[in-house]
């Protein structure tokens, strides 16, 4: 630092208020700090600062192996949101259940970590959260709005209900909804919001076909429903099951939009590029991380333990793969024959 000091022309107090981000720091004075400091290539001494300040500036976040989109931006949204004040240490589990969890807790808590971010999708996970020390600061994501710790996530129900409601509002009659895994919170979620939505609009409501995320189960059961005169309007979970979907519509004849309104959920980057580009309902991951990020330095404050916040808000983006419903499109009684009206489990 003495060094640093000397290159920079100023004391070495003032490197260590650039060091640690204090305000009252003029911009020019800082700029020369971190000139000098890339010049002769400094890096401060984290266990030497550790020993001063008693704190790690360290979180760690459980995650499981998986490198669905959700998830995994989930996981960029937190790590950037720390980055100014934290490092982040990572620990990634091949399924979630209650010993691999308080394992990865342990192992966290052995790197000296200040708090920790479980990103859990899935009901076995939350069900593992339970029991956990509550001294240990802790913060879920991505786990619904019923998790027995502090937690965010997004509005998957009212997203949900917002693509379904946009549908409706073209003209058709009902949606279908071709749903993720039964054990995903988010998939659950995403079926309620569904069928609230069409339960206030007083519309019907189709068999719920369910697939696994991927493109390949959205793609067998585009195939499916493509002979399903009766379906003008489809919510796919995600956007890969919806691009899985638009192949199979593709080969099969159906025009999107013309004949059939598809929308995904997720926004994945390329759904703008798929074809027709997709309507689908965005989640805002950088708020999920922000809000994770300060409800857990709160907790290791010493914050009172508080319920989960208010879910945040997704945002539906309008596409060209749907279209108001023609007139001729109308849909005919639906089938009862069995061969065309069975649940899918992609």
């Amino acid at each position: 630092m003495v060094d640093v000091a000397r290159l920079a022309g100023v004391s070495h107090q003032t490197v260590s208020r650039v060091l640690n981000d204090h305000p009252n720091v003029s911009p020019a004075t800082r700029a020369g700090v971190i000139a000098a400091i890339r010049d002769l290539g400094y890096r401060p001494n984290a266990a030497a600062r550790t020993l001063v300040t008693g704190r790690t500036n360290v979180l760690g976040v459980v995650s499981f192996d998986t490198t669905l989109y959700g998830p995994a931006s989930m996981l960029y949204g937190i790590e950037r949101a720390a980055r100014p004040v934290y490092s982040v240490a990572i620990t990634s589990l091949p399924a979630f259940d209650r010993s691999s969890l308080l394992e990865a807790v342990d192992r966290l808590l052995g790197q000296a970590v200040e708090g920790i971010v479980v990103i859990a999708p899935e009901t076995p996970a939350v069900a593992a959260l339970s029991g956990l020390a509550s001294d240990i600061p802790l913060v879920a994501v991505g786990c619904g709005t019923h998790a027995p710790l502090p937690s965010v996530t997004i509005d998957n129900l009212g997203g949900a209900a917002q693509a379904t409601r946009h549908l409706l509002d073209l003209g058709h009659q009902t949606v279908h909804h071709v749903a993720g895994p039964e054990s995903w919170l988010d998939a659950q979620q995403r079926v309620e919001g569904w069928q609230a939505a069409l339960r206030a609009a007083g519309a019907s409501e189709p068999e719920l076909m369910r697939g696994d995320w991927s493109a390949r189960s959205g793609y067998e059961i585009g195939h499916r429903l493509s002979q399903m005169p009766e379906v003008t309007a489809v919510l796919c979970a995600n956007d890969p099951m919806a691009l899985g979907l638009l192949r199979a519509f593709a080969e099969r004849g159906r025009q999107v939009p013309a004949e059939v309104s598809v929308v995904g959920f997720d926004d994945v980057p390329e759904a703008a590029f798929f074809l027709p580009p997709l309507t689908t309902v965005r989640q805002d991951f950088g708020e999920l991380g922000r809000r994770a990020v300060q409800l857990l330095m709160e907790r290791i404050g010493g914050g009172q333990p508080v319920p989960s916040v208010l879910p945040i808000a997704p945002d539906l983006v309008v596409r060209a793969s749907t279209a108001p419903m023609q007139p001729a499109r109308r849909a005919p009684a639906r089938s009862a024959d069995p061969a065309v009206s069975g649940t899918g489990t992609g």
